[in-house]
């Protein structure tokens, strides 16, 4: 681990909030729609949903710091290769992310936006699979995240076959 940097990690936690934030921002007229349809049981209050991928973000954003700030100097090439898979497969997952808002709430695509889950599951699922051979505190603080994935996945595939 290089020396301990707060202007990167503070660069780091950023980085989800903002997509997420953008996100929410081009779909907010569209959850008048999302409050409209039929939902399922278990479906949180809507105050639930700023408030957890918040804190996801803020996981998000130190795990990926916490990879990035290894230092390659202590690390054998493999390990080397496999940081730099594990940060560009974090950048995909954030791409996938912002665009199931969209895909979801803007374009009401829930079957599409189904799969487009599956898809961002995966990729959260092999970050935390890489991560837990360099660095398991990074991988432990994506599980949230993984968790929050599958509770969307059901509420998206119920709310496919409700609507």
């Amino acid at each position: 681990m290089k020396k301990f940097n707060i202007v990167k990690l503070i660069i780091a936690i950023a980085i989800p909030l903002l997509i997420g934030g953008l996100s929410a921002f081009l779909t907010k007229d569209a959850m008048m729609v999302f409050n409209a349809i039929k939902k399922p049981p278990l479906a949180p209050p809507g105050i639930a949903f700023p408030i957890a991928w918040t804190i996801l973000y803020i996981l998000m954003g130190i795990a990926s710091y916490l990879i990035y700030n290894l230092d390659e100097d202590k690390l054998i090439s493999s390990q080397t290769i496999l940081k730099n898979n594990i940060l560009i497969i974090y950048i995909v997952q954030l791409i996938f992310n912002f665009f199931w808002s969209i895909i979801f709430f803007k374009l009401s695509m829930y079957k599409f936006a189904f799969v487009w889950l599956i898809i961002l599951w995966i990729l959260v699922f092999m970050f935390i699979k890489d991560a837990m051979k360099l660095y398991r505190v990074a991988a432990y603080l994506m599980i949230p995240y993984l968790l929050w994935m599958t509770f969307a996945g059901y509420l998206n595939i119920m709310i496919a076959v409700l609507n």
